[in-house]
């Protein structure tokens, strides 16, 4: 808060039902609050109808696709609380907790002039309970806290993830599934032996493999964790059963 006065009773409340929640999920401490931009924002225009639509969405395993930011306006009063072991947020009169270790993040790629993408927004992720966290359109600020959840997501699941593959299992990623030895999606698949590196080529999962880019179906907007795929990548590709990763160039 900034000049003389105190936080309102509102903002008090608030903070006090945001704290209580992160406790009952176990979330730790707190890091980091970000919160939307003061009153002026244009006013939320069908905010059920569109948490709605990507309700659905993430039950059926696609991501909506068509404007911008996918989400309502940000209101005064929004906030994102980063913890320890995860996130709350205050959006549209309603708390939901997010844990590192179980969440699903999507995300919007941005497309380049040159092909591929520039940039990949953040703009929904899950809850505790599998609910979807719409992220509303120009909300919390300058966009460091994008970076935190992905970064925190990723070291809470790789580990788990690699974990998992080295005891035989298959791990899917919405359309894209992987094993300690190879990766596909519908008929196509290639050894990770084959394989070296991941990227999105107009929101389209690609692999290079044997130095040229593969093109697959499965949309990156879709795709649930797609940075964790992405940080799976780059420790399995290029390696053999048993290899534990590839080393750091």
């Amino acid at each position: 808060m900034t000049g003389g006065s105190g936080p309102s009773r509102a903002e008090e409340l608030l903070l006090a039902q945001v704290s209580a929640a992160a406790g009952r999920a176990r979330l730790g401490r707190r890091h980091a609050t970000y919160r939307t931009p003061a009153p002026g924002a244009t006013a939320r225009t069908g905010w059920k109808a569109v948490a709605g639509a990507v309700r659905r969405a993430v039950t059926a395993g696609t991501r909506p696709r068509g404007r911008r930011g996918h989400g309502p306006a940000a209101q005064p009063g929004e906030r994102l609380d980063l913890y320890e072991h995860g996130v709350t947020t205050a959006i549209g009169g309603r708390i939901q907790v997010v844990r590192y270790d179980t969440t699903e993040v999507y995300l919007r790629p941005v497309p380049s002039a040159r092909g591929g993408t520039r940039a990949c927004v953040l703009t929904c992720l899950t809850d505790a309970d599998g609910e979807p966290v719409v992220l509303p359109d120009g909300g919390f600020g300058p966009p460091e806290w994008q970076d935190r959840i992905r970064r925190a997501v990723t070291g809470a699941q790789v580990p788990r993830a690699l974990d998992a593959l080295t005891r035989g299992a298959r791990l899917t990623f919405g359309a894209v599934w992987i094993t300690e030895d190879a990766i596909g999606t519908g008929g196509v698949s290639l050894r990770w032996t084959q394989v070296q590196r991941l990227g999105v080529v107009d929101d389209r999962i690609a692999l290079r493999a044997t130095g040229q880019w593969q093109v697959w179906p499965a949309v990156a907007s879709s795709t649930p964790n797609l940075f964790v795929l992405r940080a799976l990548t780059e420790r399995l590709a290029g390696t053999a059963p048993g290899d534990g990763g590839r080393a750091d160039d």
